[in-house]
């Protein structure tokens, strides 16, 4: 069985996410701050009518800043009825990922990410981390809905 997966870049590195998951993507024009929010929301957007916060994925990461470019993306995704933007450095396509493409993630790679790595799919000389959402904006509730 496949599934369709939209993949993101974020540095260097590929990264996916189940495509039933987005509710769509935006360009990142920039986000409104909200004082005493978490150091990896860069704010709050608009997004048909809801106000939804944004994680920038590279600080959640614990990557270095870089400054949003033109191909800079919010990737809106809806889980459990919870709206959250993931601030990516690009997101272009979506890949269909057989469930045999998708490979347990290195013992390392779980260590090191706080556990965001659900699985890694090696496409021919492309390897793509899958993250795993409900990881990535944690149990705490991020501002906003």
């Amino acid at each position: 069985m496949s599934s369709l997966h939209v993949v993101f870049r974020i540095a260097d590195a590929e990264y996916a996410l189940a495509a039933a998951d987005v509710l769509q993507m935006e360009s990142y024009t920039g986000a409104t701050a909200v004082p005493g929010s978490l150091p990896y929301v860069t704010g709050v957007i608009q997004v048909r009518g809801r106000i939804v916060p944004v994680i920038d994925l590279r600080a959640r990461f614990g990557l270095p800043p870089a400054a949003p470019t033109l191909d800079s993306r919010v990737v809106v995704v809806e889980l459990k009825n919870r709206t959250v933007g993931l601030l990516v450095d690009s997101a272009r396509e979506v890949i269909k990922l057989a469930a045999d493409q998708l490979r347990p993630p290195p013992r390392a790679m779980t260590d090191g990410e706080d556990g965001f790595v659900r699985a890694v799919a090696h496409l021919g000389k492309r390897l793509l981390v899958l993250i795993d959402f409900a990881k990535v904006i944690g149990e705490d509730p991020v501002h906003g809905n």
